[in-house]
């Protein structure tokens, strides 16, 4: 496939704009890119995008989509294993329903990247997956899964569990149950190695499970993904991930704006949102739309999120757009869509930009994607 004629924004340094150019794209990945002067002759099918902004697939780095289905109550909920607090062995791929029709709202909307999983009922929920929206089985769309592990701090653990009359009903005993799950699986760590560099002499720690499924988190080859709203809860996760040398994102940083200078500071990424709710409850107290474009001026590297189903996925530009309303520099914008939200979530060598050996997903838009009137006019994926 051969696109010409193309506004394009890269989102790539190496690149950057393209006001007149093509896009080359082979079995799904993109062979070359630049301006049309430079455009190949190939019988490859061409789009002529007639000047039309391209720019690549949208990325939502946080969301439960497919975990939560449309149009369904208890029978689609599979979100929350709310019967016990510390379940990282759980998997976002078991749970997803790729045929929800959100998908494919998504993919219509130009969103053809997301990060799904488990909700925040738990203290650890389980591991989340990176995947397209375009797909039948789960297991063709897969980007990368594990591509980090669920943790919840704040309001949502002690409300599920204090209905339970069980622990977690306190900030405190959720910080500890995280604890005692990551100090049980790095002894669990060091007894297998320990092992493997002596199989004769040392014993085989018994299979955990539990401990199994962190072992990716303790060799830092996924990062923490920390559900925290409140200020004091931001730094809870930040702490944590200190005590254990861990990667950290930080998933909705309600809280993150009062606070942006400590961030910077920290050098964490920040998945800002959902801004298009309301303030369901006391953490969201201090909710903004302007929060996205304070943290990007602070230079926190930040990320717009929809939480789907909180904001439905379809309406990511429109989140996008909203937070440039209230501030936000508009490529900046589209980088928190795109780019950033690839490189905060380790899927920046398949998607995020336009750029040779990337994956071809690609969104040539009708007029401004952030605006209201702006839609796609093809989605490529």
């Amino acid at each position: 496939m051969l696109i010409t004629n193309a506004n394009i924004m890269t989102m790539s340094r190496r690149f950057g704009s393209i006001k007149n150019g093509y896009i080359n794209i082979q079995n799904k990945k993109i062979t070359a890119v630049g301006d049309m002067a430079d455009a190949p002759d190939t019988d490859a099918d061409t789009i002529d995008a007639e000047g039309r902004l391209v720019t690549p697939g949208l990325i939502d780095a946080h969301s439960h989509l497919g975990m939560w289905e449309d149009g369904l109550s208890f029978e689609g909920d599979d979100g929350n294993e709310d019967t016990e607090p510390i379940t990282p062995h759980l998997r976002a791929i078991d749970g997803i329903n790729p045929l929800d029709r959100a998908f494919s709202e998504a993919f219509e909307a130009g969103v053809t990247a997301v990060v799904t999983g488990p909700g925040s009922a738990n203290p650890i929920g389980g591991s989340l997956a990176a995947v397209k929206t375009s797909g039948k089985r789960i297991d063709d769309m897969i980007i990368k899964a594990p591509v980090g592990m669920k943790i919840a701090l704040g309001e949502n653990p002690k409300t599920a569990y204090n209905e339970k009359s069980r622990m977690p009903v306190t900030r405190m005993a959720t910080a500890s149950l995280i604890r005692e799950a990551l100090r049980e699986a790095a002894d669990y760590k060091n007894a297998l190695e320990k092992y493997e560099a002596d199989p004769e002499n040392e014993d085989k720690p018994d299979f955990d499970i539990k401990s199994e499924a962190l072992l990716p988190v303790l060799k830092k080859e996924i990062p923490l993904h920390a559900h925290a709203h409140r200020a004091d809860d931001i730094f809870t996760a930040v702490r944590i991930a200190k005590e254990f040398d861990l990667d950290l994102v930080l998933v909705h940083c309600t809280e993150g704006h009062l606070i942006a200078d400590e961030l910077r500071a920290e050098g964490y990424p920040a998945l800002s949102g959902p801004i298009l709710t309301d303030r369901s409850k006391p953490e969201l107290k201090n909710q903004t739309e302007a929060a996205p474009g304070i943290l990007d001026r602070a230079g926190v590297p930040v990320s717009i999120i929809t939480d789907h189903p909180e904001t439905p996925e379809k309406f990511l530009p429109l989140c996008a757009a909203v937070a440039v309303k209230y501030g936000m520099d508009r490529e900046a914008a589209l980088r928190a869509v795109t780019i950033n939200p690839a490189k905060a979530c380790g899927i920046a060598d398949r998607v995020g930009s336009i750029e040779p050996g990337k994956d071809g997903d690609i969104v040539i838009w009708n007029g401004d994607p952030l605006s209201i009137e702006g839609r796609p006019y093809k989605v490529i994926s």
